[in-house]
């Protein structure tokens, strides 16, 4: 049985330079990663890539498209190409790329697939973005301490979500690594643990009332 902790070393990490990943990285950017499964993805999905590359400064967000999400089952979600089909779609400007990485490296979870990409991009200035409906059940997902411990984090608020999500267990055990809004253009530069929490116009989109919906319609 799986259970949420401390995560072994992938051996692929140690071999990053021979992966095709499709696409390539040069050393100072500042690049977002937003992973998930995106079942569907939504305008919601959007607008959390759209603030975290505003108020960041990222020089690129990149959509990392799960697989398949080890917290659910392969019969609640699409295909990968599907959902992918659907990310492009919510996508703005050159300055995000969608990216089935994780199909590429074999990775099942967020820890393994942070590990390759700063192994095969060593210089760049990564951050691990997530809404705070995300970050309400961080604590569930494997080698979530070690995640906070390797990049620093951007949380992006989702409605719904507040309180959940600022009185998370993740939330309290870093609370001293947590920084002020308004000094987040420096979080791609810090040493993790680093973290914050953005507030802005909440956008009330979400895949669990899309899926919904198009249940109804097939009825």
């Amino acid at each position: 049985m799986w259970v949420a902790g401390p995560a072994p070393r992938a051996p692929v990490a140690g071999r990053p330079r021979a992966l095709r990943l499709g696409f390539a990285l040069a050393r100072g950017m500042r690049v977002g990663l937003y992973g998930g499964s995106f079942n569907p993805a939504h305008e919601g999905h959007a607008h959390v890539a759209q603030m975290a590359q505003e108020r960041l400064g990222l020089d690129l967000v990149i959509w990392l498209v799960s697989p398949q999400n080890p917290l659910k089952t392969a019969n609640e979600t699409q295909a990968l190409d599907a959902r992918m089909r659907g990310v492009a779609r919510q996508t703005r400007g050159r300055a995000m790329i969608v990216s089935d990485v994780e199909r590429r490296i074999g990775s099942r979870y967020t820890i393994d697939t942070l590990r390759v990409l700063m192994a095969r991009f060593p210089g760049v200035h990564f951050v691990w973005i997530m809404g705070g409906d995300s970050l309400a059940g961080f604590h569930a997902w494997r080698g979530w301490i070690q995640i906070l411990h390797e990049v620093p984090v951007a949380v992006i608020a989702r409605p719904g979500y507040e309180l959940k999500s600022r009185f998370s267990p993740a939330a309290r055990r870093f609370a001293w690594a947590r920084i002020r809004s308004s000094a987040a253009k420096r979080l791609p530069l810090l040493t993790p643990p680093a973290w914050v929490y953005l507030r802005g116009p909440l956008n009330p989109a979400s895949s669990t009332a899309r899926r919904k919906a198009a249940g109804k319609r097939e009825e």
